[in-house]
């Protein structure tokens, strides 16, 4: 062969190898996309679960989370609808409707000081406050438990998948 059927034949193979290199390094960022979007779910749910954390850390040191309180933490979970299933967004809403519950008890409540209303039922307000502060703080570990479903790398869940996907896109 001389050198001018060598040159025709690299010309003609330079066109699909440029093609295979192409399509290598679509499938390439394909899959560093798809780790990516793993690794952004994974920080939206993380998020979530430390606003829960933070308003329960709100309440075991005041007793009361103001209506202000509440509604930054409904702002802050809004999207958990779209990141979680039902049980913990029926979670959420309970933690947010108890919370409501233990700040309208907390403004009912009146000490010795204060003039009390007509009809005013100091026990009945007192063992309220008192249900929804004890299950309020009583939820950091019930939290954790329902939140690990999600966030947990290490056990064999859905989410587990992501630590090898994880570890794909590092190495």
């Amino acid at each position: 062969m001389c050198i001018e059927q060598y040159a025709e034949l690299s010309r003609e193979m330079l066109t699909p190898l440029i093609a295979i290199i192409t399509v290598y390094i679509a499938w390439q960022q394909w899959q560093t996309n798809k780790k990516k979007l793993f690794l952004d779910l994974y920080d939206r749910r993380l998020k979530i679960y430390e606003e829960v954390r933070q308003i329960l850390s709100v309440i075991l040191r005041d007793a009361r989370a103001s209506y202000d309180d509440l509604m930054k933490f409904r702002r802050a979970v809004s999207e958990a609808d779209f990141l979680f299933g039902s049980e913990i967004t029926n979670y959420i809403d309970e933690i947010y409707q108890r919370g409501v519950k233990l700040e309208y008890w907390n403004r009912e409540y009146r000490d010795y000081t204060q003039l009390k209303p007509e009809n005013y039922d100091h026990l009945k307000i007192c063992e309220a406050m008192h249900s929804e502060v004890t299950w309020l703080t009583a939820q950091f570990e019930p939290a954790r438990q329902k939140f690990k479903k999600y966030l947990d790398l290490h056990d064999g869940s859905y989410i587990s998948k992501i630590r090898y996907r994880i570890r794909g896109f590092f190495h």
